[in-house]
């Protein structure tokens, strides 16, 4: 099979790799970039836990090809906070328990910063909706819900 060369940015570094125009975002994150916190979960779009921000707005990376991305800019978890310096939304997860066993949480974080972003955060069934395609199977969800809602309170829609 053919390859071609592509160039995204992600988490502000320009990262060229020649793939397979069959090759999945996920798998240039994973494989090419050695990027591991965008998880795979289930292939179609369901779980949500392999959820990145393609130019700002959230995409699952799992059913989006790579050369599709090609010139734009990704930001996966590894972009957003360290573990000295936690993102404000991953601070609330922390804070509000959102988490158990930590598989979708990456997908989840990243989702709840678009959910701030676009100003749906103020409304608990706003957030539930945009969350649907996040599957989470410990939780139960309303930690979630209020780890994000409590995140928007506290930074607003720029500040995440």
């Amino acid at each position: 099979m053919t390859t071609r060369e592509i160039t995204l940015t992600v988490n502000g570094i320009r990262r060229t790799h020649a793939v397979e125009p069959r090759t999945l975002l996920v798998q240039f994150l994973r494989e090419h970039c050695g990027l591991t916190g965008t998880h795979v979960g289930c292939d179609t779009t369901q779980c949500g836990c392999c959820t990145v921000h393609l130019d700002g707005r959230s995409v699952k990376s799992c059913t989006f090809l790579a050369v599709q991305a090609d010139g734009r800019e990704v930001t996966t978890i590894e972009g957003i906070g360290n573990p000295r310096e936690l993102h404000p939304l991953q601070e609330a997860f922390r804070e509000h328990h959102a988490l158990q066993c930590g598989f979708c949480t990456p997908g989840m974080v990243m989702q709840g910063i678009d959910i701030i972003r676009r100003g749906r955060a103020g409304d608990e069934a706003a957030v539930r909706q945009d969350l649907e395609g996040n599957l989470c199977r410990c939780t139960g969800y309303q930690n979630i819900v209020d780890a994000i809602q409590d995140c928007a309170r506290r930074c607003g829609p720029e500040g995440v």
